[in-house]
């Protein structure tokens, strides 16, 4: 049986849509930090300041706010590893406990975040939930953006009693039409 026409541009329509919204997914948490300047000053604040200087790290605690450019991490605590050759150079943080990381309108909230300074590479993980101010959001267990290519990845999250194959989930806002 050969489909009409209408049913066969409905199909197309369709499989296009659902690939707009596979690579939607995908865009959903790169898109909030593309452009971001990752060789921009770190400016940080907390409740409490701990330098660590034989471990070459700084440990803050405690209403922590931390923000490069127009990208602001908050969290309960956030650990900095630096090298010291010339001058300090952040390699590394890694925050714990309600992470928060907004852009613009855009923000991902997940359990523990780290920000990999010499890879460019931001990791979350553990009840990750991303949102855009039109109304797209992404829940999943893990999201790796790559601050170089500007891609996301994102795994599901684990299954209660343990295990991994959760699964992503999420909205995408439609247009309205008149």
């Amino acid at each position: 049986m050969t489909p009409t026409a209408p049913s066969f541009r409905i199909a197309i329509t369709a499989a296009a849509g659902t690939a707009a919204a596979v690579l939607g997914f995908q865009q959903l948490g790169a898109q909030a930090f593309a452009g971001h300047d990752s060789n921009a000053p770190v400016n940080y604040a907390a409740d409490r300041i701990e330098l660590q200087d034989k471990q070459k790290r700084v440990v803050l605690s405690g209403n922590v706010d931390v923000t490069q450019g127009d990208l602001r991490l908050r969290a309960a605590r956030t650990t900095v590893a630096y090298s010291d050759g010339d001058s300090l150079r952040i390699q590394r943080m890694d925050a714990t406990g309600g992470v928060l990381v907004t852009r613009g309108s855009e923000s991902a909230r997940s359990d523990v975040a780290i920000y990999d300074f010499n890879k460019r590479i931001i990791t979350m993980v553990g009840n990750v939930r991303l949102n855009r101010a039109n109304g797209d959001n992404l829940n999943g267990g893990r999201i790796v953006i790559d601050l170089n290519s500007g891609v996301s990845s994102v795994v599901g999250s684990a299954r209660p009693g343990g295990g991994a194959g959760g699964r992503v989930s999420g909205t995408f806002a439609v247009p309205k039409r008149d």
